[in-house]
């Protein structure tokens, strides 16, 4: 899981899940190959602290809509700690939001995000034989299993399972995972990751717009995933990034940006980056109460 102080993401986790499974609807997702089981299963993990937990989870809703589960404390880890939990469904992504009350113990807080998937042995299994590298084994937790795990270029994830499958309402659209890498990195990366998830890449640009990173005038490699996890951009960089690009860790989707943005900023998020037009979409990053930052965009007509 992730630090309250850095208000990172992480998806799945299993306390939030307890309680999406008390209040959840919708139709179970079409299996996807492998062991994915489908994109509104996949909820990105914000951290806050307990003060900022209502003003953060109010003004996430009031920005893409949706409904929040009843809230808990939990202790979610295969150690003891305790955490406020709660689960946001939107039409744009879910997310499992959190607040500790105690401190987060290693190496929780690095995850960036969860997958559930239909077997936590072969997945760790399909894991292990891609590239990856399992930093937290296998845990029980009271629905079902968790573990953590990182490709290179150091991205980790969580998988997690439940004794009994979730049902969540597929998505209006799948937000990107947003993941940064090097450049010496980024092919076993891209290798390694689409092996495990039987995805595909879509698009592979190694000349895209740097200034969706803050840096017009510049180009950078975007390369962008698809498979049965949902969606993820991967951006190739030096490392030069100017802030606070790097600090995202889910780009959301909307049909209208303007007044997207101006719904959050009414509800509390600042613009962290302004609108930015590129050739396929114009985006924002911004930051919700609490510390979440979150890009945010809409795709221009063709």
């Amino acid at each position: 899981m992730i630090g309250a102080t850095r208000n990172t993401l992480r998806s799945g986790w299993l306390a939030a899940s307890l309680l999406a499974l008390l209040s959840s609807s919708g139709a179970f997702a079409r299996q996807a190959p492998g062991i994915a089981v489908g994109a509104q299963y996949d909820t990105t993990h914000v951290y806050v602290a307990p003060a900022d937990f209502d003003a953060f989870v109010n003004s996430f809703i009031a920005t893409f809509g949706g409904k929040p589960s009843p809230r808990g404390t939990f202790n979610v880890l295969p150690v003891p700690s305790n955490t406020q939990a709660q689960y946001v469904w939107t039409p744009v992504g879910t997310l499992s939001s959190f607040a500790f009350l105690t401190p987060i113990p290693y190496p929780f807080g690095q995850e960036r995000t969860g997958y559930l998937v239909t077997d936590m042995d072969e997945a760790l299994k399909q894991a292990r034989a891609a590239g990856a590298e399992v930093v937290v084994d296998k845990f029980k937790d009271p629905i079902g299993y968790d573990a953590v795990i990182q490709w290179p270029g150091g991205v980790k994830m969580q998988l997690y399972w439940h004794f009994t499958a979730p049902h969540y309402d597929a998505l209006d659209t799948v937000p990107d995972n947003r993941v940064y890498v090097s450049a010496d990195a980024a092919d076993t990366f891209v290798r390694d990751f689409l092996r495990f998830s039987h995805g595909k890449v879509v698009a592979d640009d190694r000349h895209a717009d740097a200034g969706e990173l803050g840096k017009p005038g510049q180009t950078y490699r975007r390369i962008r995933i698809e498979s049965g996890f949902g969606k993820m951009q991967v951006n190739v960089t030096d490392g030069h990034l100017p802030y606070p690009f790097g600090h995202e860790i889910s780009g959301y989707e909307v049909k209208d940006l303007d007044a997207t943005v101006a719904k959050a900023t009414a509800a509390g998020a600042k613009v962290l980056s302004p609108v930015y037009a590129s050739a396929d979409r114009r985006s924002v990053v911004v930051e919700f109460p609490g510390g979440y930052v979150a890009e945010i965009h809409a795709l221009k007509a063709h």
